[in-house]
C-alpha cells in the first residue's frame, strides 16, 4: 500500500482505491476493491490493530472483499441494495455518525446521487476528506443505471460546498489528491447537463449504450439522450 500520510495508505485494486485509516486503538479499511484482494494480509502488513470495514457505498468495485469480514459499516440508504445483491452483515451509519479510532475520529459525509447512500468520512485533523466517488478529477463519474440521481448530486455537493472544515479529498478513482477547488466545476458541470448544454457522446460500455458528458475537470457517464434516468430536474 501506497503512504498517503501519516497514518494513511491506499492500494490500488483495478483503478478503484482501498484506504487504511489507523488511530491508536483500531484500524479502518475504507472499501475492499474490486477483484477480492486479501485485505487482511493488506492491513497486516502495516499494524496489527483490529480492522473495522467500511464502504463508502455498495457498488461492486468497492465491496469484492466484504465476505473477508463479519460485518461492514456503510450508510443505511445503502444496505438495501448490498442485501439484494448478496451482500452480508451491516452495521448501519448515518450523516453526522463518527468512527473513533483512538485519538482519531472520522466523520461520516452523506453524498447521495451517485448512489443514495454514497458517503466520504471527514478527517478533521487533517482536514481532508477521504473515499468516495462524488469528487473527482479527470475520473469518470457514473451517473447511468440502477441508484443515480444528478440533481441530487448537485445538492449534495452544494451543502459540500458551503463546509469549511477540509481542504483537500482524496477520491476512490482517478487523481489520487483533489483539491476542494474542483466542486464548484463539478456542480456547474452538473448543472449544464441537466440544462442540455452539454449533450454528450453516445457510446457503449459494459454492454449498454450510455452518454460521455465532457465537463473539463471530469466526465460524467449519463444515460443516453432521451432518458430522464438520473437526470430528473
Amino acid at each position: 500500500m501506497k503512504k498517503l500520510f501519516e497514518n494513511t495508505w491506499a492500494e490500488t485494486d483495478r483503478g478503484v482505491r482501498i484506504f487504511l485509516l489507523t488511530g491508536g486503538e483500531r484500524a479502518l479499511v475504507v472499501d475492499t476493491g474490486m477483484t477480492g484482494l486479501d485485505i487482511r494480509a493488506l492491513v497486516s502488513a502495516h499494524t496489527d490493530l483490529p480492522p473495522l470495514v467500511l464502504n463508502t457505498h455498495a457498488d461492486r468495485d468497492h465491496i469484492a472483499g466484504n465476505a473477508q469480514f463479519d460485518a461492514v459499516y456503510m450508510h443505511a440508504s445503502e444496505t438495501a441494495f448490498y442485501h439484494n445483491s448478496g451482500g452480508g452483515a451491516v452495521t448501519p451509519l448515518f450523516e453526522g455518525d463518527v468512527i473513533d479510532l483512538g485519538g482519531r475520529a472520522l466523520e461520516v459525509v452523506h453524498l447521495p446521487g451517485h448512489t443514495p447512500g454514497s458517503i466520504t468520512l471527514l478527517d478533521r485533523s487533517s482536514r481532508c476528506l477521504i473515499g468516495g466517488d462524488p469528487i473527482q478529477a479527470d475520473g469518470d463519474i457514473f451517473m447511468f443505471g440502477p441508484q443515480r440521481e444528478l440533481s441530487a448530486y448537485i445538492a449534495s455537493l452544494r451543502r459540500l460546498e458551503k463546509r469549511t472544515d477540509f481542504d483537500f479529498v482524496y477520491p476512490s478513482h482517478a487523481a489520487e489528491k483533489v483539491s476542494r477547488d474542483v466542486i464548484p466545476a463539478l456542480i456547474e458541470g452538473a448543472q449544464r447537463i441537466l440544462a442540455g448544454e452539454i449533450p454528450g457522446v453516445e457510446t457503449e460500455r459494459f454492454g449498454r449504450r450510455i452518454r460521455v458528458c465532457d465537463v473539463g475537470v471530469s466526465r460524467f457517464l449519463c444515460e443516453p439522450a432521451g432518458t430522464t434516468k438520473g437526470e430528473n430536474a
